[in-house]
């Protein structure tokens, strides 16, 4: 819990001001009550300075230390590919301010267990942008749990497949599926979501096994993944990730003594509760900025003492997990 009292209004800078922040991210860290975003960096001047400008942020940087070491920014998101998330978290933690980090947190568990550290050492507030942890239409989920919709959980199964892009066909570059980068490749970027939620929702993975390759080969990273766990309150899983098959599917089912919950993590799509009382299909909205609530969330850590659901600490969970079934650690 953060013990430290931060003024208002908390002024933020956010490194790498790409696609992510247009619309998911970036509004909300303006809109929230009690927050400034005062400040964008990226490598490119111009686009930094044209991003500023479309969105009324005064300060613009092509140098990330330049934005951290700013004394007018108080606290930073970092939006960049994951591999610089490390170097630039060690940044913002030795200045001593608090941040937000991208998902997934770091290539490896052993770069999220170095910035956790930092950040732990110092007594500074780390988060980390799962965003689907305060989500409304997630949330809804957890109640249903919680409250004893489905008796008590035995299993949770998830299985993602999609066919591969015309990028991944044609070859052209993404740093998604760079195996230095992301070595599990779309595995890293996506997984990583539902597995948080999932830890979330059930507790701590006590082990966890998995089998990975590449089928295509279009990539560096991995595009066929599969996985089964034991969380430490005794409920099992399963998953399977294919990027090369014919159809798409995201489909997770939580299975219980008395009932079965069923729902996508990505594909806007209704949650259903199947039970006793018969089959309830319900459509929860996300907000226009996906992200909002979130930071929401990050605000009501920093300045009402409330701890919010997705920190350094659950994040390097996550890492840890998404290395065992890459058979990394």
């Amino acid at each position: 819990m953060n013990n430290t009292s931060y003024k208002k209004p908390l002024r933020w800078g956010i490194i790498g001001c790409g696609a992510v922040t247009e619309v998911k991210s970036g509004p909300p860290y303006q809109q929230t009550k009690d927050f400034q975003l005062i400040a964008v960096m990226r490598r490119d001047k111009d686009k930094a300075e044209d991003y500023a400008k479309r969105h009324g942020v005064p300060k613009f940087y092509s140098n990330a230390e330049d934005l951290i070491s700013d004394p007018e920014v108080d606290a930073v998101y970092i939006a960049t590919p994951p591999d610089t998330h490390k170097q630039y978290a060690l940044m913002v933690a030795k200045v001593g301010k608090p941040c937000c980090v991208e998902k997934p947190m770091a290539p490896s568990y052993a770069d999220s267990l170095e910035m956790y550290n930092a950040f732990k050492e110092r007594n500074l507030p780390l988060f980390v942008a799962y965003y689907r942890r305060s989500l409304p239409r997630f949330l809804k989920i957890k109640e249903w749990m919680d409250t004893g919709e489905i008796g008590d959980v035995r299993h949770i199964r998830w299985h993602l497949s999609k066919p591969p892009s015309a990028e991944d066909l044609e070859k052209t570059y993404n740093w998604r599926t760079d195996g230095e980068i992301a070595p599990g490749g779309y595995f890293d970027d996506l997984a990583s979501h539902g597995l948080d939620l999932f830890s979330f929702y059930l507790g701590e993975i006590e082990n966890v096994f998995g089998v990975s390759t590449n089928q295509q080969g279009l990539y560096t990273a991995k595009d066929a993944i599969a996985a089964c766990w034991i969380y430490k309150n005794g409920v099992t899983g399963e998953g399977s990730w294919n990027f090369g098959t014919s159809e798409r599917v995201d489909k997770v089912e939580i299975i219980g003594s008395t009932g079965k919950i069923s729902f996508p993590v990505f594909d806007e799509g209704e949650i259903t509760l199947s039970n006793e009382n018969g089959v309830q299909n319900l459509f929860i909205d996300h907000p226009k900025h996906v992200q909002q609530f979130h930071v929401e969330n990050i605000r009501a850590h920093l300045l009402e003492n409330r701890e919010h659901p997705s920190t350094g600490k659950s994040g390097l969970h996550t890492s840890w997990i998404m290395d065992k079934i890459l058979g990394q650690i």
